[in-house]
Formats: C-alpha cells, structure tokens, sequence
C-alpha cells in the first residue's frame, strides 16, 4: 500500500487539531479556501486557539513536498498528489433550522477535481445518516468521472472535538470509523488508529456512524431541555434550581446536567439534522424537537428574568444600562457560533436598554460580522450597570469585583451559576 499523504479540507476548529495530528507522521497538506487563515497559519498563529503556537510551528513545512508535517494552501495543485482527503467542513442550519449542505457539496466538488483510481475520501462532518453516500458521493462522481467503490472509496469518521477543551484533545477522544466497503472500513479504521491513542471503534456501516454521531449530540440537547424545564418550574416555586441537583446528584446514577444557553456548532444545530431526516421519513420527532424548542426559548427567558428582577428593585428598564458578559457559545473559547448568548442580547435590548458586550475571548470583528454586534475585549472604567449579566463562565470573570460595576441597586444575574448563591440576585 503507498504511504498515505493526507488532504485535510477546512482547517477550522476541527480541521487543524487533525491536520496537526496526522502531520506527526504523515505528509499532510491543509487545505481551506480561505486566503487569511492560511496566511494566519503559515505564520505559525492559530485564533481559534485549539493548536497552541509553538506545537503548530513543530509541524509546519515551507514545502507540499515532505516526508511528515504540515503544509497549508488553497492551492488545488498542492493537493493533487494526496491519496488521502479529509473533510472537515461546517454544516449549519438555516434561519429556519433547516440543514445547509452546501459546504459539503463545495467541497466534495474540489475534492472531486483532484480524485484519483484508489483514493479515499474521509468525511467528518456532522451530518444526518445518508447524508454522505447519497449527497457527497453523486458529486465526487459527477466531478471526477470516476464510479464509487471501483476506482475511489469513501469513509466517514465523524469529529468528537470539544472547542477549548485542553483535556480531551483529537488523539485523546475515541474514534469512530467506517467505510463504504468492509476493506475500505479497515484502511480508514487503520489511518485513525495510528495516530489515536485512545483507539478505535470501527462501525459496521457508515450510516451507522453517522448517525451515533447525530445523537450523541441529541441526547445531551435533551437532557439540558430537562434541566432548563426544571429551573422554570423551581424558580417559580422559588427553589434554588442547583441546590435540587447537588441534592438529587448524591444518586450514583443521577446524570449531572446543568441548566444553561445551548449554542455552538454541534449541540445546538446536529438535532435539527436528524428531525428533518425523521421528518422525510413520516416521522414527526417529538422528543428531540421540544427538547430544540425549550433550549432555543433560554435566552429569551433569561432576558425577561433580567427585566423582572430590575423592575422588583424599581429600576427604569427603558434607558438602562446592563452588562452582559460573554458573547461565545462556551467558557474559555473565541468560538462565536450559533451563540445563545446573542439572544439574551437582543431580547434585553428589545426592552429598550442599552447593552455593553465584554468577552475577552472574542473577536469583536467577528462579533460585528456575525451578529451586528459591538464587543469590548477589555473592560472600560464605567461602573453604574443597572443590571450585570453573566451568561459565560470565562475564568477571567471569577475575578471581577462585581460590586464595583453595578450602580448601588444594581441586580446581578449568573446565568451560569458560577459565583456563589450569596452574591447573586437571579440564576437559572
């Protein structure tokens, strides 16, 4: 077998940790369309923040020719010698929660332009069960000319990165692997398997994959939908929502979820993948798309306890001015997508507030981009919020002086429940 030379397509979050990875021993050529995060990259520099500077700059090569390491382009020519391609690509929803392929039609036409006989194509992105040998397929074979499982076969191994988590890392996160064919499967369960060391788990089909991957992130939607619904119904029998869980958390089985803003690029949109595929099936899925409804409705929910809160301490909603920190999707992370925080945002400034965004994480050009929305990485000297809402758990914020930014009647809301029952006047 010739030595595999890895394509990854789309060096974001999930791209560059196994760009990085596989470039420890292979030949690997990064590949993303665009221009600035391939000239961030070949400086050495990663925003994302999930490959540290000096661990990136170990792997990177000046040439697409090497014997092991990292050479990032958006030239399809440096590409063409791969036997290997990896797509890491996003796949989002639109306004009204409906998948977007067109990311993964995108790339699978590049990919398609360079496909050669005995080539194989590795799909990692989230995606509903089918999605890659009936949508990605048709277009590796369209652009390449070439018949499936004869001249190229594909894989699918879907990403289990956790953005920001230093812990569990790529090699650190059990892999699932499967492939369009038995031999196909142990050749991509193989590749994985060299450089993961926390193994394997070879599935039987690539539908299969696919859709452990859809669910895992459902399951854990629902339970956070649980324990949202809990902390509607505890805070209007005025019981301390984390007070109940300490308590029922003494049960050795009893799963240790939080309330909180379900965003990102996983849990808040692989749910609605697998309900639009159930949906094409006949089927209408309750479960999953109430758990959606009640994690989508959170930030309006807290807005609205926010406004209640000010208003029992006589505080004037419209004109006022209210602090709302953190603008990513998770603490400790610049990752901005598909955010829930945006909702406390924009519901508090349909009361008529005046809202001032700080996430020391987050890009403010990004924030603007995204969402129209201005965001400070530093704090300013103003001191007189009318209300302080904490809606990330950044470690920066455990050491503000929260006294100090609130005007003397001020409210503090810990969306999070991070700071202490004491000091604060509302949580989930």
């Amino acid at each position: 077998m010739n030595q595999p030379k890895i394509a990854v397509i789309g060096l974001g979050y999930v791209g560059l940790p196994l760009a990085r990875l596989f470039a420890t021993k292979y030949p690997v050529i990064g590949f993303d369309i665009n221009e600035a995060r391939i000239k961030e990259l070949k400086s050495g520099t990663d925003s994302t923040l999930e490959v540290e500077d000096d661990v990136l700059q170990g792997v990177l090569r000046d040439s697409p020719k090497m014997e092991t390491g990292l050479y990032c382009s958006n030239q399809l020519s440096d590409i063409e010698d791969c036997n290997y391609y990896v797509v890491t690509v996003p796949t989002p929803v639109d306004s009204t929660n409906r998948p977007i392929l067109t990311p993964l039609y995108k790339s699978s036409e590049t990919v398609g332009k360079v496909l050669k006989k005995g080539d194989t194509v590795i799909y990692e992105s989230t995606v509903y069960p089918g999605v890659t040998e009936h949508e990605c397929v048709p277009v590796l074979e369209r652009v390449s000319g070439l018949k499936f499982n004869e001249d190229f076969f594909v894989g699918y191994s879907p990403e289990r990165i956790n953005p920001g988590d230093k812990e569990h890392t790529v090699e650190k996160i059990l892999k699932v692997t499967s492939g369009s064919t038995p031999e196909a499967g142990i050749k991509v369960d193989n590749l994985y398997k060299s450089v993961i060391t926390a193994g394997t788990h070879l599935a039987p089909t690539i539908k299969v994959a696919e859709a452990a991957k859809v669910i895992e992130n459902s399951q854990r939607d629902i339970n956070i939908a649980f324990v949202n619904e809990l902390a509607k119904i505890f805070n209007l029998m005025d019981i301390d929502t984390h007070d109940v869980l300490e308590a029922a958390g003494t049960k050795w089985n009893f799963l240790p979820f939080k309330p909180g803003l379900v965003g990102g690029h996983c849990i808040g949109v692989d749910p609605y993948y697998l309900a639009q595929r159930a949906q094409e099936f006949g089927y209408h899925p309750e479960i999953i798309l109430a758990g959606r409804r009640m994690n989508d409705g959170m930030g309006k929910y807290v807005a609205s306890e926010v406004v209640k809160l000010m208003l029992q301490k006589d505080i004037k909603i419209k004109g006022s001015n209210i602090l709302v920190l953190g603008i990513t999707f998770k603490e400790n992370c610049p990752d901005v997508r598909n955010t829930k925080a945006v909702d406390v945002v924009k519901n508090l400034n349909s009361y008529g507030t005046n809202v001032t965004i700080y996430d020391p994480w987050a890009s403010p050009s990004e924030v603007s981009h995204e969402y129209g929305l201005n965001s400070l990485k530093t704090l300013t000297d103003q001191n007189n919020f009318d209300a302080v809402v904490l809606t990330v758990a950044h470690k920066q914020f455990l050491d503000l002086d929260f006294e100090s930014l609130m005007a003397e009647n001020g409210i503090l809301y810990d969306v999070k429940g991070i700071l202490g029952q004491q000091r604060v006047d509302g949580r989930l």
